[in-house]
């Protein structure tokens, strides 16, 4: 059972966080959704609270995009909950795709989704990540006395949030941690490059269902400009979003327009 919180009541909306990320990146804009969801925000396994994956099946790289799929649709079908409105950020709006193109939602809504990128783009992520986990891990004696004061947090978080000021010390310094000590992230990390949206492949997913994708214009993790026109190209009955001033996990930076973008329909 992975770790999760639920939330307000109505259509059931479930919410997957990141690479080394866990549910409470969420925590901004849950209030606002609870007045018209169901909410599920769930720790992906081998990071926040749940315990370490279970092996995949044949043939799929461990942490894969794939992987995680296949454990979040384990998850909610062990629950009762069939065909939820999805909602993912990064790696978590990869799972939110592929779960889509199985035909496992009735919507999905990806905040800067992996799988759009090209090589470069793709080597640019593993690098910040990586290095942004290397950072926290040597900075972890230290990391109560930075995110103490505006600066530092400003410095440990602008390469995640647009608005790094409007994080509070506890969540950036919680935050941090969790980076560090996910045990799932570097596997996770390296079967990055195995998953693409398949174009053409989901007559019966994504094709059929409401489907979103946001970037923010201060993303510095995968900047939007190419990926956005990526998955344009890929998914051009999707509804196309741009998040002004929001960096790579936007609900900090305009919890408003977030919960907009899963609440009002297209």
């Amino acid at each position: 059972m992975l770790a999760h919180e639920r939330r307000g009541s109505g259509p059931v909306l479930v919410l997957i966080h990141g690479l080394g990320s866990r549910r409470q990146v969420w925590e901004p804009i849950v209030g606002a959704l609870a007045r018209h969801r169901e909410v599920i925000a769930l720790d992906l396994p081998g990071f926040g609270e749940s315990p370490a994956w279970e092996p995949p099946r044949p043939g799929l790289a461990p942490g894969s995009v794939d992987h995680l799929a296949d454990l979040v649709a384990d998850f909610l079908a062990g629950l009762g909950v069939e065909s939820p409105e999805l909602a993912g950020n990064s790696l978590g709006g990869g799972i939110a795709l592929e779960l889509g193109r199985r035909g496992l939602a009735r919507s999905v809504t990806a905040f800067a989704p992996v799988g759009f990128w090209g090589p470069a783009g793709r080597r640019w992520c593993q690098a910040v990540l990586g290095g942004s986990r290397a950072l926290s891990t040597a900075l972890s004696p230290a990391l109560p006395r930075i995110v103490a004061t505006r600066p530092g947090r400003a410095a440990l978080c602008s390469i995640f949030y647009g608005r790094p000021g409007r994080v509070s010390a506890v969540d950036c310094l919680d935050s941090a941690r969790a980076l560090s000590a996910a045990p799932g992230f570097a596997a996770a990390r390296r079967a990055f490059g195995v998953w693409r949206l398949p174009v053409g492949a989901d007559p019966a997913g994504l094709s059929a269902i409401p489907v979103t994708i946001a970037w923010g214009t201060r993303d510095l993790v995968l900047p939007h400009r190419r990926q956005a026109r990526r998955a344009l190209e890929e998914l051009p009955d999707a509804r196309h979003v741009l998040l002004p001033g929001c960096g790579h996990l936007p609900f900090a930076d305009d919890p408003e327009r977030c919960a907009d973008l899963l609440t009002v329909r297209q």
